[in-house]
């Protein structure tokens, strides 16, 4: 992006901002809404689940973490929509701004808002028992992962708020990817599962990213999971930015 393309898209991104403060039920259902999963399937649930580790909370963070971020960017789709309908996007594009600018200053409201969500989290964590014997490299690892995934989905978040004709149809398209955590290594080992259903979720991405952030808190070998896991995120990243942008040309043609 250019200076002026990145200035305009921080104006955007305070405007965003703005509106997130002021909606609770996003924040409910971003932050409180996993937070309560987190502790139903590690209070409830943890006891009998058997994941090999004593510390079910340890195995559970990561899955948590993408659901969360899944989660979140319905709403990235929801309130681009919102903007399209309004009429907001045309007159932005009678200002001189850059017109991509509208795009990336959800984009990254969408970065910000799943980062402090995701750090809410963490933190919630710690206080059930999640430790970590991560160092400095580990944690920016982790922290990379999740903001490739959360601008992955993201993006895939902008097609569906500009190509949706309702409101819930521009938000729905989250439900599988917020479902596909559970049919991964997030809750339980995939050698648990019945043959196809292991399988599938052995082949996911989410698996991949789960194990890979799991090995990271725990400093161990991460093996060739971190590469089949960026393979994945790097590849969906480029496919969704270049179908979005291709996708709002035509709309603001």
């Amino acid at each position: 992006m250019s200076t002026h393309t990145v200035s305009n898209a921080g104006v955007m991104l305070g405007r965003s901002m703005r509106h997130i403060t002021r909606s609770l039920d996003t924040i409910i259902t971003v932050t409180i809404t996993p937070i309560a999963m987190m502790l139903l399937f590690v209070y409830v649930f943890g006891g009998a689940i058997q994941a090999g580790t004593d510390n079910y909370v340890n195995y559970l963070l990561p899955g948590i973490l993408l659901i969360a971020i899944a989660s979140g960017i319905a709403y990235t789709a929801y309130r681009l929509y919102g903007d399209l309908q309004s009429g907001i996007f045309e007159r932005f594009h009678s200002m001189p701004i850059a017109r991509s600018a509208v795009l990336w200053g959800h984009v990254l409201t969408s970065l910000v808002s799943n980062l402090i969500s995701v750090v809410v989290i963490v933190l919630v964590g710690l206080l059930m028992g999640f430790r970590t014997s991560a160092g400095p490299l580990a944690w920016l690892a982790v922290a990379g992962i999740l903001v490739l995934f959360t601008l992955a989905l993201t993006w895939l978040a902008v097609i569906a708020g500009l190509s949706a004709s309702s409101p819930d149809g521009a938000s729905a398209f989250s439900y599988p990817l917020i479902f596909l955590p559970f049919i991964s290594s997030a809750f339980v080992p995939t050698d648990t599962m019945p043959g196809p259903v292991a399988w599938f979720a052995q082949h996911q991405p989410v698996t991949s990213i789960v194990d890979t952030i799991r090995a990271l808190f725990a400093q161990q070998p991460v093996g060739n999971d971190i590469w089949i896991a960026l393979a994945w995120l790097v590849g969906i990243l480029v496919v969704a930015y270049a179908f979005a942008m291709a996708v709002y040309h035509r709309k603001i043609a």
